[in-house]
Parts: structure tokens; C-alpha cells; sequence
């Protein structure tokens, strides 16, 4: 039987070393052998499994806030390029199709592709009401725009056969002004 290990100046028991303490590398045991590697024999293939069922749904989920996001930026393009159209076509002597040429020249310069296939539709009879003091003449300037999924519309028909879930979106802006009088 081992002695109880005493200190030689007070006579007090000193504790024995803690298993840490006892060796220099904490995941090995006392006869050498790696008991981390031991311990994790059986759970492998459990990480692996693990990120193969949610990686498909971050990558879906990453992508999808990457397209709502370019719907986001190009409704913003569309809005500013109604806004463009409508301070041409409230001019006394503009014409619509002023107004037009000013909204495809704005999403052209915002990048947008294929902007021959929206529709602007300029409106220089709307009536508005300016508050008490009555009514006035305004124009209206709506864009109408068919935005395509890029990466979703693929992947939805390819999951989900036949589904209309992911086809192109048609976005609308307009923009209202009033008239200026000659």
C-alpha cells in the first residue's frame, strides 16, 4: 500500500496530481493509446450525413435571398425609371412617347436585360385631387417588367414537374405627377 505523500514543512497531505495534470497530452490515456479516436469511431459518418441533408437547403436558402434580392434592385430601377418618365411627360410640350424613350434609356443604364419587353404605359389625363384646393391633370407612368428567376425557376422544375412556381414575375412601378401648366 502507498503512503499517504506528506509536505516536509507543515506536515500537511498534499493532493495527488489531477489526470491532466499527470500527462502531457490530455487526449491520451494512461496506457498511450488516443481514446479521442476510440470514442469517436461510431459517430464518423453522422457529421458527414448531417451536412449532406442541410447543405442543399442552406445553399436554396442563400440563392433564394440572392434572387429576391436582384427582384428587390431591379423593382427599385423600374421605380426610379417611372419617376424619370413622368418628369418628361408632365413637360407642356413633351409627348409620350418622350416619356417612354426616357424610361427604356433609364433601365438601360440600370442594367436591366431585355427591357424591349416591358411595357410603359403613359397616362397624361389622370386627375388628382391637390388637397382643398381641388383637382388637377397628372400623369401616370406605369412599367410593367417580367423579371426571370435565374437559379430558382431551374431548380423548382426540377423538383416539382410542370409547377409554374418559379417562372418569371412580371414587377409594375408607376410614378404620378402633376401636370405643368404652359
Amino acid at each position: 500500500m502507498r503512503s499517504k505523500a506528506r509536505s516536509r514543512t507543515t506536515g500537511l497531505r498534499t493532493r495527488r496530481p489531477s489526470r491532466s495534470a499527470r500527462f502531457s497530452r490530455p487526449w491520451e490515456s494512461e496506457d498511450g493509446v488516443n481514446t479521442t479516436w476510440r470514442r469517436l469511431a461510431g459517430e464518423r459518418g453522422t457529421a458527414l450525413i448531417e451536412t449532406a441533408l442541410t447543405l442543399p437547403l442552406l445553399l436554396l436558402v442563400s440563392v433564394g435571398i440572392f434572387e429576391f434580392g436582384r427582384a428587390y434592385q431591379t423593382l427599385q430601377v423600374l421605380t426610379n425609371a417611372a419617376r424619370e418618365g413622368a418628369r418628361v411627360a408632365v413637360m407642356p410640350s413633351s409627348d409620350p412617347g418622350a416619356a417612354e424613350a426616357r424610361v427604356r434609356q433609364y433601365m438601360q443604364s440600370g442594367q436591366l436585360p431585355n427591357e424591349a419587353t416591358a411595357t410603359v404605359v403613359v397616362d397624361p389625363t389622370a386627375v388628382v385631387n391637390i388637397g382643398g384646393a381641388g383637382t388637377a391633370t397628372a400623369t401616370i407612368v406605369t412599367v410593367n417588367y417580367p423579371f426571370p428567376f435565374i437559379v430558382l425557376q431551374p431548380v423548382v422544375r426540377l423538383l416539382v414537374s410542370g409547377s409554374t412556381l418559379g417562372s418569371a414575375i412580371t414587377l409594375t412601378a408607376s410614378a404620378e405627377m402633376r401636370n405643368e401648366s404652359q
